[in-house]
């Protein structure tokens, strides 16, 4: 099978759907992660927290081991928008590597980025099978995140945190906070459906 992540920054498939990647490249499925911006950003002071440089220096590492082949766009940090651009990005890497299930960010996601990442994505992947949407923030939204898809991470749980650990200038930043988080979130979701760790999505579609 041909997989798809889609994340609109450095570290959002990591956090987003690690695990799930990390067991597709375990069964021998075809792996891509494509990371829709440069990654770099600076705080409301201007001054810059991460470089375009180092966010794809620490990408590439991480996206390396999850067993994934990474594609990597161009937009701007926090200047996504659902384009046209953005949509014909996607699906040339749809038509390309015939991919047969996606994971992208969450509709309700606040995020500027993930939000227009997640629309584009609902667009230009109407004809593949499968589609699963991911959270990659603890931020809270108007909207309900509705789980309702659980993938067993149990064996690769270790392996994501060591793909997260290679965004060492974020980790500088959250200090471990986004480890602790979404290793607590795995295994609530583990606890729901009887497995240690899990991570949990919302199902746009699934086609067999």
């Amino acid at each position: 099978m041909n997989i798809l992540a889609i994340g609109a920054h450095f570290d959002d498939i990591e956090l987003g759907c690690g695990g799930a990647l990390l067991k597709h490249a375990v069964n021998k499925d075809k792996v891509y992660a494509y990371v829709v911006t440069e990654s770099g950003f600076k705080n409301p002071n201007r001054q810059v927290i991460r470089t375009n440089k180092v966010a794809q220096e620490e990408g590439k590492a991480a996206i390396e081991i999850l067993g994934a082949e990474l594609i990597c766009g161009n937009f701007k940090t926090m200047e996504v928008e659902f384009s046209e651009k953005l949509n014909a990005q996607i699906l040339a890497i749809i038509e390309e590597k015939k991919i047969e299930k996606v994971y992208t960010h969450w509709i309700g996601d606040i995020h500027h980025d993930h939000h227009a990442v997640s629309m584009a994505s609902l667009h230009s992947c109407r004809h593949v099978p499968r589609m699963l949407m991911y959270r990659s923030n603890w931020y809270h939204s108007t909207s309900e995140f509705r789980g309702n898809f659980y993938i067993d991470i149990t064996g690769f749980i270790d392996k994501k945190i060591q793909a997260i650990k290679a965004h060492k200038s974020e980790l500088k930043r959250t200090h471990q906070k986004w480890i602790s988080f979404f290793k607590n979130e795995a295994e609530n979701a583990g606890q729901k459906i009887g497995v240690k760790y899990a991570e949990v999505f919302e199902a746009v579609k699934w086609m067999e």
